[in-house]
């Protein structure tokens, strides 16, 4: 176990709104390489401020990025923001950190990021043509532009802005989340796959959930779904998924172990080698553990009442349609049985073993489409 700490080329901090006299946040942004080189990737983590396992991931990251760094082994650039959410790290209430939600707005700290491609709108008309890299940069300039435009108003939207502007021009942007209970799975564009093969395989991913939209605007389809987007706007034209962005859940959020956020580090360190940001082959790839799935066909499992929640099945084992995952038991009460409604791997579960109707209790990646699942596709 290596106890380095970051050592970037540049550490900057970005002020943020002072919400209450006294008082100061910064977004600490660290930077390896040189500014503007190719290619460029982005990485952070916190964003949801209370899953904990993705910013110790980066701090190793980054320590090893540094080291890089020092022997002139970084080709493109690469940005780590391991704490993306410093507002979110204050939400603390009752001997618990809440970081998930914004106490002042109620919102998702990860939803509503602004949409790039109806802000750009129609600026680009008459500006792209059949040079694919001229295209590629004459969106980017757009974004930059688009985003330069914006006034965002509360601290959070602020937060939002700082964070959009430092990946939107990124080749890759990887978003370090973790869910309540569950084994590593990755959340990427339709358009991405099976271009993002490599980093499920390197990541050891449990399941890979596919979506062209998802809906709510989460900061890896606000980074990654203006390029298929725009690919629409203008049938014909050479437009690029230029942007592999993705959703990394590093399994559950108490699962935060110093040896395994070391691994993760050096998973996502062979995925920059393999992608030349950093010089190196990044090694044989790993044999991917699972097929990827349409988000459209995960299945939420839904408590249909109110009772302690008895699972019957671990995380990673395949259920088939019709088995029982777990028992919803009412202390004063019946014993409820809550059904598989597809086959697929389970993934995620709640760990909070107390339900109530209608709150999800676990999660099934499953290949065929559920006809429930419209809209919005991700849990609030």
């Amino acid at each position: 176990m290596t106890d380095i700490a970051p050592n970037p080329t540049t550490r900057t901090e970005i002020e943020l709104p002072v919400t209450s006299p006294g008082t100061r946040r910064a977004l600490t942004v660290l930077r390896f390489g040189t500014p503007g080189a190719r290619p460029k990737a982005y990485l952070q983590a916190g964003l949801h401020a209370d899953e904990f396992p993705g910013m110790l991931t980066l701090r190793h990251l980054a320590a090893r990025l540094g080291e890089a760094a020092a022997r002139g082994e970084i080709v493109g650039e690469i940005v780590v923001v391991p704490v993306a959410n410093p507002i979110g790290l204050g939400q603390q209430i009752n001997g618990f950190l809440l970081g998930r939600y914004d106490f002042a707005t109620a919102g998702n700290y990860n939803r509503d990021y602004p949409d790039l491609a109806a802000l750009i709108g129609s600026s680009l008309d008459g500006q792209l043509g059949d040079d694919e890299a001229s295209n590629v940069a004459a969106i980017r300039a757009a974004m930059a532009e688009a985003l330069a435009g914006l006034t965002p108003a509360t601290a959070v939207d602020v937060l939002r802005h700082h964070l959009l502007t430092l990946a939107h021009d990124a080749d890759f942007v990887l978003d370090l989340h973790a869910d309540n209970e569950a084994a590593l799975h990755l959340y990427v564009g339709t358009p991405l796959w099976p271009s993002a093969l490599d980093l499920a395989s390197e990541i050891d991913a449990r399941a890979v959930l596919l979506a062209e939209i998802s809906g709510g605007n989460p900061f890896d389809e606000a980074c990654g779904g203006l390029w298929w987007a725009l690919a629409k706007r203008y049938p014909g034209l050479p437009i690029p998924p230029a942007c592999l962005s993705a959703t990394i859940e590093l399994r559950s959020n108490d699962d935060v172990d110093d040896r395994l956020a070391e691994d993760d580090a050096r998973a996502l360190y062979r995925f920059l080698e393999r992608r030349g940001v950093i010089s190196g082959s990044g090694g044989t790839l790993p044999k991917l553990l699972c097929e990827a799935t349409p988000l459209e066909a995960m299945q939420q499992i839904k408590s249909p009442a109110a009772g302690v929640v008895c699972y019957r099945r671990r995380l990673g084992e395949f259920i088939y349609l019709g088995e029982i995952v777990a028992d919803v038991i009412d202390p004063l009460g019946e014993s409820v049985p809550v059904a598989a409604a597809t086959d697929g791997v389970l993934f995620a579960r709640h760990s909070q073993t107390y339900a109530w109707p209608g709150k999800v209790i676990g999660k099934i990646a499953g290949a065929v489409p559920l006809a429930d699942r419209k809209g919005k596709l991700l849990t609030d």
